[in-house]
C-alpha cells in the first residue's frame, strides 16, 4: 500500500473573496504558483488593476514541504495583514498558493485586532471558494538503453503508469520518466533488472 506522503494540495483555480468593515472593503484572491516568478506576476496584475486602492497585502507559500513562504503588510501595521493571510493559508493545508487581499480604505481605523479579522476573513472565503487538487511529488528517473530493450521498458512504463519521454540518438534511446515518489524505489529496482539498461 502507498503512503500519501508524496501528496499535497494545491488550488486548481482562482477564489475570490470580499470583506467589507466600516466603509472599508478586501477583496481577496487566491491562486495557484509555480514560484517566486509566478507570484510577482499575480502581484504585478493586481497592483496595475487595483492602483488605486490603500493596500496589496499577500502571503505565499511554496513547495510539498511548505518550507518557502513570505508575508507582506504593504503599510498596514506590523503582523496584522499578511501574517493572518499566511495562516489561513497552513490552516487550509495547501502550498503553491499566493493569496492577494486588496483593501479599500473607507475612512474609519479598525484597529489591530479589526485588521487582523479583516485580511484572516478574506483571505479565508478566497481559499473556500477556490477548487483543490491533490499532486504528488515526483522524481526523475534516466536511463540509456540499446534499441532492442526499448518494448521490454516501455511495457514496463505501462504496467507502471508512466509515460516516458524519450530522445533518439545513434547507438542509444535516452529515458526520462517522472515517478511518483513512493514508488520511485520500486521503478528503478525494476529498471536495474533489466539486462544493457544504464541508469543515469
Amino acid at each position: 500500500m502507498i503512503e500519501e506522503t508524496d501528496l499535497y494540495t494545491t488550488l486548481g483555480g482562482v477564489g475570490e473573496g470580499l470583506f467589507k468593515e466600516k466603509g472599508s472593503r478586501f477583496l481577496a484572491f487566491a491562486h495557484h504558483v509555480t514560484g517566486e516568478e509566478d507570484v510577482a506576476r499575480v502581484l504585478a496584475h493586481y497592483r496595475k488593476e487595483y492602483y488605486d486602492a490603500r493596500h496589496h497585502c499577500y502571503a505565499w507559500m511554496l513547495g510539498p514541504d511548505r518550507k518557502r513562504f513570505r508575508a507582506n503588510d504593504d503599510g498596514e501595521p506590523s503582523g496584522t495583514a499578511g501574517k493572518p493571510i499566511l495562516n489561513q493559508i497552513l490552516s487550509a493545508g495547501l502550498t503553491d498558493v499566493l493569496v492577494v487581499v486588496i483593501r479599500y480604505f473607507g475612512g474609519i481605523k479598525l484597529g489591530t485586532s479589526g485588521l487582523i479579522n479583516a485580511y484572516k476573513t478574506a483571505a479565508k472565503e478566497a481559499l473556500n471558494n477556490a477548487p483543490k487538487i491533490q499532486m504528488t511529488v515526483d522524481e526523475v528517473v534516466a536511463a540509456r538503453l540499446p534499441y532492442h530493450l526499448l518494448n521490454e521498458v516501455m511495457r514496463l512504463c505501462k504496467e507502471e503508469g508512466i509515460i516516458p519521454v524519450l530522445v533518439y540518438e545513434a547507438e542509444s534511446i535516452m529515458i526520462n520518466c517522472r515517478v511518483r515518489k513512493n514508488c520511485a524505489k520500486r521503478f528503478v529496482k525494476k529498471l536495474e533488472a533489466i539486462y544493457g539498461l544504464n541508469l543515469i
